[in-house]
């Protein structure tokens, strides 16, 4: 990991140093991405299964999966892992049913009735990575929200094994949130077979999930292009920022940079203090821990683009973390609730020493589908609301009308809309008569 003085860089240099790695590829990775798209648009299944074969090394026969690998899949997990797995979707259901919005009516004028209404969109497509390795959780986080919400058609689709069956975890998560149909799909060819369907993959309204750049960016070109698909958010490359003070364990530190980088070569954490000592510190854990671990060189990959970042002040280091926007900000300081308020960018926030960003990924409650790539600045985390559809309603009296139409002619003849005026005037002068 690189090491600097933020205060010794000039701003250009800053601007690089919180660069994503996966925005130096943009333009490679967006021709590629486009070629993908349209071959799935036009060749349909074909393409997917020769475009799996392609990235995948496997293009299954048949790309839905069987009700009897559901079974064979629930039958192989170990009962400890099929119990992780209930009790974090039953932590994960609790905390997103707390949150879920609600109806509402209002009078805005005696005889004029507004009124919102949800209603669940009605296809939505689901990816959970499992590129490098499965991600039962993300099952769970996506598949939990679209079954509070109650849409009623659901697909998921996942990267095949290496034998061509789905992981046997995703499989029993995505069961446990209600999900019939299960397609194994990966990369961009997944998220544009879900968003103009084919003659296996019914066509979906919304997509939702997480990836690596190549899936994030069919997303936004599928959400762009004519009859796409609608996104949920700018869910890439995983990154953390982690602030941390003197009083901060080294060995938690380097474990919570560590648990981000080994997600792929892609993945970025940074870590901002303002003690020269404990960002030494930390760098010495980290090549300590990295010895020990079983993907440590897909982590140190992603530890070439990562930061050591010194700074003069906490106050300083939450100025660079807004900056930065990133997807988790761990906050291992001694006070870190009293810093919460300083935090305007970030898509889920971990406050103290033992509050390991790990827990989010899994089953403290909370989403880990998080806006990544900087979108933190302006969009939340996945939550019901995500998987819903806000329709306004307006019901209008006579009375109604007298009491609010001269308002509506007022503005009209203003902004020069005579149907507009038209419209409303028409009905005052018949409710006059």
């Amino acid at each position: 990991m690189r090491r600097c003085d933020w205060n010794a860089l000039d701003e250009q240099a800053r601007a690089a140093l919180l660069r994503r790695p996966a925005q130096r590829a943009g333009e490679e990775v967006s021709r590629a991405v486009a070629a993908i798209v349209e071959r799935v648009r036009a060749e349909g299944d074909d393409a997917v299964r020769a475009l799996g074969l392609r990235f995948d090394g496997i293009a299954p026969a048949a790309l839905e999966v069987p009700e009897a690998e559901f079974e064979a899949a629930e039958a192989a997990l170990p009962a400890s892992l099929r119990a992780a797995i209930d009790e974090a979707r039953e932590r994960i259901a609790a905390f997103h049913r707390a949150g879920m919005s609600a109806p509402y009516a209002l009078d805005t004028a005696e005889g004029v009735r507004c009124e919102r209404i949800l209603r669940p969109i009605a296809r939505v497509g689901l990816y959970v990575p499992a590129g490098s390795a499965p991600l039962p959780s993300t099952a769970l986080m996506l598949g939990v929200p679209a079954q509070l919400a109650g849409c009623p058609q659901v697909v998921l689709c996942t990267p095949p094994r290496r034998d061509g069956s789905a992981d046997p975890a995703v499989l029993y998560a995505a069961r446990r949130c209600g999900i019939a149909r299960v397609f194994r799909i990966g990369g961009a060819q997944a998220i544009a077979a879900m968003a103009f369907g084919t003659a296996s993959v019914p066509k979906c309204d919304k997509l939702f999930g997480p990836g690596n750049a190549y899936v994030t960016e069919a997303k936004r070109q599928v959400a762009l292009l004519e009859d796409g698909a609608a996104i949920d958010m700018p869910a890439g490359p995983s990154e953390v920022l982690v602030i941390a003070d003197a009083g901060a364990s080294p060995a938690f530190v380097a474990a919570d940079l560590l648990s981000q980088a080994e997600h792929g070569p892609d993945s970025q954490a940074l870590l901002v203090s303002d003690s020269r000592a404990l960002i030494e510190a930390v760098a010495e854990r980290i090549e300590e821990q990295l010895a020990r671990l079983p993907r440590a060189e897909i982590a140190r990959q992603a530890l070439r683009s990562s930061r050591l970042i010194e700074v003069d002040s906490i106050g300083q280091a939450l100025e660079v973390s807004n900056r930065y926007a990133p997807e988790h900000l761990i906050l291992a300081l001694r006070d870190a609730r009293a810093w919460l308020p300083r935090v305007q960018a970030a898509g889920s926030v971990f406050l103290g020493d033992w509050a390991a960003e790990a827990l989010g990924d899994y089953c403290s409650g909370t989403n880990h589908v998080l806006p990544t790539a900087g979108a933190a600045r302006a969009v939340g985390g996945l939550n019901v609301a995500s998987f819903q559809i806000a329709i306004t309603v307006q019901e209008v009296q006579p009375n109604g009308l007298r009491e609010i139409g001269p308002c509506a002619v007022e503005l009209a003849s203003a902004e020069g809309l005579h149907a507009h005026r038209e419209a409303v005037a028409l009905r005052l002068r018949e409710v006059g008569a």
